[in-house]
């Protein structure tokens, strides 16, 4: 068994911890997979590091090598007592109890900027999977200041955010994410690189986010609300779940506005690329 799996063990019994389902906690006990999210995210000294649910420190020790501040936010109490305890000498590590929806990310990346003279930040993470895609819009939607995510989340999920806009996995939130970023797959991680095993495979992606948006809209908001009443109906056309929305839009004039930008009726929101979403929302 790996050294990590051994360290695991050995802090559960210590502290009497068992993983609590309700915050789909998971216990990463593989020691290539650590190295492989720690060697994706290309820290380095320069860079303050925001870690997303750290639980026992696992990844978290490894970070506080490669970094130059670590802040790790976490929700459940008793992992407070363990990391508090296990890193107290470490100088340039910092613990947020608190849900990591509920922070003021913006607010506490500029106070660190400033507290620690260093200027890039990047998001790691091995993400509950039950908050993962609300926790990810967040990080995007807030535009933060950060260079990069490299998060461990659910494979379906990480399917979804690494496709490419209009590919067969593509849902509403591979437009948001490849608006935003450029995601990539680095790894496909077994269940039982975790303890408890989840019942789902994982996977590391990384997303690197832009300069610029991938495309300019004239109205983010009405852009992305217009692909989400699109994917409300995966199984309609395009034309049908728009018309039978609450936008307003008659059928006619979908037609219509589809028809002038060359686009089949018959096509599903799926199968658009972000370019012809674009084009399809201006027009209308």
């Amino acid at each position: 068994m790996s050294g990590v799996y051994e360290d695991t063990k050995f802090i559960m019994k210590k502290y009497g911890i068992t993983a609590n389902k309700k915050l789909g906690q998971n216990f990463l006990i593989d020691d290539k997979v650590i190295d492989t999210i720690v060697e994706a995210s290309e820290i380095t000294k320069e860079d303050i590091v925001i870690e997303i649910g750290p639980g026992l420190g696992t990844l978290t020790q490894k970070l506080l090598k490669m970094a130059g501040k670590v802040v790790a936010i976490e929700l459940d109490d008793r992992m407070i007592h363990i990391l508090k305890e296990r890193f107290f000498l470490e100088k340039h590590f910092e613990i947020l109890n608190d849900d990591v929806l509920k922070v003021d990310l913006k607010e506490l990346i500029v106070k660190k900027k400033v507290e620690t003279g260093l200027k890039k930040v990047k998001i790691v993470a091995n993400l509950p999977y039950y908050i993962t895609t609300p926790i990810i819009m967040k990080l995007l939607e807030e535009k933060l200041e950060i260079e990069s995510m490299t998060v461990m989340i659910q494979k379906e999920v990480a399917d979804r955010l690494t496709e490419i806009p209009g590919g067969k996995k593509s849902g509403a939130i591979t437009y948001t994410v490849y608006y935003y970023a450029i995601a990539k797959e680095i790894q496909t991680v077994p269940n039982h690189s975790f303890l408890p095993e989840p019942e789902v495979a994982s996977e590391v992606i990384k997303l690197d986010l832009r300069k610029e948006p991938a495309i300019k809209l004239k109205d983010e908001k009405k852009f992305f609300h217009f692909i989400k009443i699109a994917f409300m109906q995966r199984r309609k056309t395009l034309l049908n779940a728009i018309s039978n929305s609450n936008l307003d839009i008659s059928k006619e004039k979908m037609e219509k506005v589809l028809e002038e930008l060359g686009i089949d009726s018959k096509i599903r929101g799926e199968a658009l690329t972000i370019e012809q979403f674009a084009s399809i929302v201006e027009k209308i």
